[in-house]
Parts: C-alpha cells; structure tokens; sequence
C-alpha cells in the first residue's frame, strides 16, 4: 500500500511540474506568438494547450467510471484554431489541469489496479495514469520548443540553462544523498 501512496505523490508532482513548465514557456511569449503557425500541417501553441485540455477533460472526468473517450467529446474541433486570446488559451489550460488534479485526489492507493477504459481498452488505473503521463510531456515538449523559436528575445531556462550542466551538477553532489521525488527542487525552483 505505501508504494501506491508514493506512487500517487510522486505522479501529482510530476503533472504539475509538467504544467508549471508549460506555463513558464507560455507567458514568456506575447500574446499573438500563441496563435502562430508555421505551416498548415502544424499547430500553434493555442490549439495544443486545446488539444492537452480537450484530452483531459475527456479522460478525468468520471475516471473510474466511464469510457476515457467521453461521446460528448470532438477532438478533432481541438485542432480548430479558434481561441481569442492569451486569456482564453489559459482559462482552457487551466480547465484542464484542474480536471486532472481533481481526478487524481479522489483517487485512493487501492484503486491503482482497477480497470478503467479508453475507448473500449482496458487499462489498470496506473497504466491509464502513465499513459497520460506520456501524452501530455510530449504535448509540453512542443510547446517549449515551438516558444523557444518565437521568442524574440533572450530565453529564460525552463531546465539546467546552456553551458551550466557543471554548475549544476556540483551544487546537486555537494549535497548528501537522500531519497525524494526529483520534482521536488526543480518545483521550488521553477516557482520563483
């Protein structure tokens, strides 16, 4: 049991980090950068925070009792570019995120091998959990790289910055061992 219970903790740590590092390279960026794309086979920012949301509300809501692939839901108007403002790209983000966590606080230790369903597949709590752990690092990982490339001015780092992995590798073995979550610094760091 005090594995699922850590297994739980360290999954909710790792969401957020994934939201704060999204977060971070979105207000980085102006306003219009959101809705940029560079082409008709690419989305902007805009329509992956849609996407990420669209996919969270779909699986979180009613997780343990319901199909992940909700009928209410299009995905494919997710990929519509219709968001407005920066406001309203971050009022979708945050829509979904919110499900999310919701969902995973409800959630008890016991529960981590139930089965649930994603479009008629059956998955454990935690296989459904990782997968989505997977999906939306990958859809974070856009969206820092594509603000990296619009913004007009100087980056600020969202990880170990260029050039300073020496620096920060001394400061991390300068430090007597402990076990702890590796989230639990880089949050504390990212929050500033």
């Amino acid at each position: 049991m005090k594995t699922n219970e850590s297994y739980l903790e360290s999954v909710k740590k790792q969401f957020l980090y994934y939201k704060i590092l999204g977060e971070k390279a979105i207000n980085q960026l102006e306003p219009e950068q959101l809705f940029l794309e560079t082409n008709e086979d690419t989305n902007s920012i805009a329509t992956i925070v849609k996407h990420i949301s669209g996919n969270m509300l779909s699986r979180w809501t009613d997780f343990l009792t319901s199909d992940g692939e909700k009928e209410w839901r299009n995905r494919d108007s997710e990929f519509e570019n219709d968001l407005k403002s920066k406001q309203e790209v971050l009022e979708v983000w945050n829509k979904g995120w919110k499900c999310l966590e919701n969902a995973l606080d409800l959630l008890k230790p016991e529960q981590l091998s139930d089965i649930i369903y994603i479009r008629n597949e059956g998955h454990t709590v935690i296989e459904a959990i990782n997968r989505q752990l997977a999906h939306y690092p990958y859809h974070v990982g856009q969206i820092i790289f594509y603000a990296k490339q619009l913004k007009n001015s100087s980056w600020d780092s969202l990880s170990i910055a260029k050039n300073k992995s020496g620096n920060y590798n001394a400061e991390k073995f300068a430090k007597e061992k402990e076990i702890k979550n590796f989230t639990d610094d880089e949050l504390k760091r990212l929050k500033l």
